[in-house]
């Protein structure tokens, strides 16, 4: 009897990432379709943070909207309230003192060198093998976190969640104390975030895990409307403190870091590089902010609440994860008839259905990592 190979299709195989898992940076489920090693089709699902605080923030006066919009990016809690505070201000037509400008800058860009930090130290997790394990660079990162979270602990009071800013100016002034520390920290910052980037930049196992690993063509980042770093990771040169500045920005020299292949390489290698262009911003602050008072009303205790004309209004900053914006309607009450979060996370992330298809499992974690998805900002 002749023998017959029988073969029989069992399908893919299905496995679940997340959305408890360490690579997913956060309560985040990946459904990978997979043949063998290599991933055939993704399903992301979302919604697991979700807070609602869009419509939470329909039933607050606008003097109390800010705190609770540092808690969606929770890796740089500033820059939620910085758009949020920016946005009131355009439409109340409320002028600010050039003191509280600089200090809302020097705030979000020390918190934007740490939310990169985190994205760095994390991504050495991810990659494993990468510097001695992932977990030198992982506990290096954090150790030069914790400096920058004292700095703003003594401007401040809070290490994290620093509610300096209010509709109008800022709660909290530098002294002698916070200016020292402040130079001290930029002196000691300024050496070891060079040394983390030649050590990347010249890691073989890193720059094997990474290079030509989940490139995002120009057209693609257009399509799902991504930006900061992955747009930027991209070649694409925007920037919102560059082409559309508000606060302070013209005042200061600094560089805009721009890749060429799109890779996670080049989204990692930009974000490096924004630290140190960071740094020099904060320099400036430094040595020419000038002086005046730090808020153009009345203490909150004594103001009058907040009433916007009727109309809507959008305005946006630019977080460490790209376009931050607010889109706001206003009844011409105290309380936000419509509020809505453009949040950077969300349409950088929403690229991975495109973008993991036809590679490895093992390169899935990479590629989720160079995106740098917060999930507060993600699920709001």
């Amino acid at each position: 009897m002749e023998n017959k190979v029988i073969e029989q299709d069992y399908g893919d195989l299905a496995l679940n990432m997340g959305p408890q898992h360490p690579s997913t940076h956060g309560v985040f489920r990946l459904k990978l379709h997979l043949e063998g090693e290599r991933i055939k089709k993704v399903e992301s699902y979302l919604g697991y943070l979700h807070r609602g605080v869009e419509k939470l923030s329909e039933k607050l006066d606008y003097d109390m909207i800010p705190p609770v919009l540092e808690r969606d990016d929770y890796l740089s809690p500033t820059s939620n309230s910085l758009g949020f505070i920016n946005t009131i201000e355009s439409m109340c037509n409320i002028e600010i003192p050039q003191r509280a400008s600089y200090l809302r800058i020097l705030i979000a860009e020390l918190q934007r060198i740490s939310s990169h930090l985190v994205a760095l130290g994390t991504y050495g997790l991810d990659l494993g093998g990468a510097l001695g394990g992932g977990a030198s660079l992982f506990l290096y990162c954090f150790r030069e976190r914790e400096k920058i979270l004292d700095v703003l602990e003594s401007i401040t009071g809070t290490r994290f969640h620093t509610n300096m800013n209010q509709v109008g100016g800022v709660r909290y002034d530098l002294n002698k104390i916070s200016t020292k520390k402040t130079h001290e920290l930029i002196s000691y910052l300024e050496p070891k975030l060079n040394q983390y980037f030649d050590v990347i930049s010249n890691d073989e196992i890193f720059i094997k895990r990474t290079r030509g690993i989940g490139i995002i063509s120009k057209d693609l980042v257009s399509q799902f409307g991504g930006s900061g770093p992955v747009a930027r990771g991209s070649g694409i040169n925007y920037d919102l403190r560059k082409n559309n500045a508000y606060e302070c920005y013209n005042d200061f020299s600094f560089e805009i870091p721009i890749g060429k292949n799109g890779d996670a390489y080049d989204r990692t290698i930009v974000r490096m590089k924004e630290t140190l262009e960071s740094l020099k911003i904060i320099k400036q602050i430094l040595d020419k902010i000038p002086d005046g008072p730090l808020s153009s009303r009345k203490p909150l205790k004594s103001a009058k609440l907040l009433k916007p004309p009727k109309g809507s209004h959008y305005k946006s900053v630019e977080s460490p994860r790209g376009e931050l914006g607010f889109f706001i309607v206003s009844d011409g009450t105290s309380m936000p008839y419509r509020m809505k979060i453009r949040a950077p996370s969300f349409s950088n992330l929403s690229i991975v259905e495109k973008l993991l298809p036809g590679t490895f499992i093992a390169d899935a974690v990479v590629i989720l990592g160079s995106l740098d998805p917060v999930f507060g900002d993600v699920d709001r």
